[in-house]
């Protein structure tokens, strides 16, 4: 058991677990002081929905639950002073209460309002019952919002290792397109390569999803200090990776085409060109993980060594590119009739190298950072307003050297 923990506590679903228990069991204790109910199970079921993995969906989940649950002890106290409960009654509340949730935006919870307003008009003492009920829901959602707020969660790290995970599939599969060279052409095995290449989608899909938790766990965090650059790091690593995941998905395509033109039992290149293509298949490979590791560097050192690795890398890689062209070059010259093939693999190798260059990257990285604070300026502009001014003012404070 301890090591199971030891190994799977960083994982959100576990520290989730924990935390809303802990934050369902301390809701449960407050409004035991706080509220005249025997039993005050609205809080720790409030808290309980509340409290999410990071600060920034507490504070939205927090605000809209409450919310929804105001308007549906509201709506039962109405419709139990002027009509009291029976079947038509019932019904009329359940649309009323999902059209007034419609109407104060309350997003996913809008079943929350009817649930809250079914829930208090079922009972005898519907005044005090409501009033409770709100106290409660308050107690509730107050102890999940501290929670998040007191121990927000980062995530940077955990999106990092699936960043740097999808890295090693990429190379995995660079290695296996370059091993099978050495082997008489197979159209069955370059398929293979072609399906797993295709599934690289699919693994991006789910760093997307670790990435955009890591993204809210940035937000409106007191530990972080430049959230803003995090994001954009890890979102345009992520974008370049899959830029790459799609090109060498074209690049299987290309050698599975190859292949069929080959026809079975014949070697897919000659020997010296295999060699080339694998040699620089194996330097791109080691390249995309290089490129991770610098993208997920969070210590200066350790980004300093991973931009070592990666230059060293791309200037291997573009050596074995100059060989590799210049041996289909040769290899045209003999036999022109597969010169698209081998031309569309040096454009995908090209394509790849261009999107692991460091200027290109840093180039992107600025973009991003531009488009990201012209977009806050448009949303809000007085707050970029105020920011102006208080720089204005410093910059007229600092003294002159």
């Amino acid at each position: 058991m301890a090591e199971f923990i030891r190994r799977h506590r960083s994982r959100p679903a576990v520290v989730q677990t924990l935390r809303a228990t802990a934050a369902a069991t301390i809701a449960y204790a407050v409004a035991l002081r706080i509220s005249s109910e025997p039993a005050p199970l609205t809080a720790p079921l409030t808290a309980l929905l509340v409290v999410q993995v990071t600060l920034y969906s507490t504070l939205t989940t927090g605000i809209r639950r409450v919310n929804s649950v105001v308007a549906g002890v509201l709506i039962a106290s109405a419709f139990s002073i002027l009509v009291g409960l029976s079947w038509w009654s019932l019904g009329l509340l359940i649309l009323a209460s999902l059209i007034i949730g419609y109407m104060v935006r309350v997003g996913e919870f809008v079943p929350e309002v009817a649930i809250s307003a079914m829930l208090v008009l079922g009972v005898t003492q519907v005044a005090a019952t409501a009033w409770e009920r709100v106290v409660e829901t308050l107690i509730g959602a107050v102890v999940g919002l501290l929670f998040n707020v007191l121990l927000p969660p980062v995530w940077v790290g955990t999106a990092g290792e699936s960043i740097v995970e999808l890295s090693r599939r990429m190379r995995l599969l660079l290695l296996g397109m370059g091993e099978e060279l050495s082997n008489p052409a197979s159209v069955a095995g370059s398929a293979a390569r072609l399906h797993e290449a295709r599934r690289l989608d699919n693994d991006i899909a789910q760093v997307d999803a670790s990435l955009r938790q890591a993204e809210d766990s940035l937000r409106l965090n007191p530990r972080v200090r430049e959230g803003l650059l995090n994001r954009v790091v890890l979102r345009t690593g992520l974008d370049t990776l899959e830029i790459c995941a799609v090109v060498l998905r074209v690049m299987a395509r290309t050698m599975t085409d190859l292949a069929r033109e080959r026809g079975g039992g014949r070697d897919l290149y000659p020997r010296e060109e295999a060699l080339a293509v694998e040699e620089l298949l194996a330097r791109i490979a080691d390249a995309l993980v290089s490129f991770a590791v610098l993208v997920t560097s969070q210590v200066s050192a350790s980004a300093e060594l991973a931009e070592g690795r990666l230059a060293d890398g791309l200037r291997d890689a573009a050596d074995s590119r100059e060989r590799m062209a210049g041996l289909f070059l040769e290899a045209v010259r003999r036999d022109p009739i597969h010169w698209q093939l081998h031309g569309a693999l040096l454009a995908e190798a090209d394509r790849i190298l261009d999107e692991l260059d460091p200027e290109h990257r840093t180039r992107r990285l600025m973009e991003e950072l531009d488009r990201s604070a012209r977009e806050t300026r448009e949303k809000y502009p007085r707050l970029a307003a105020a920011r102006q001014w208080l720089g204005g003012k410093r910059r007229r404070r600092a003294p002159a050297r």
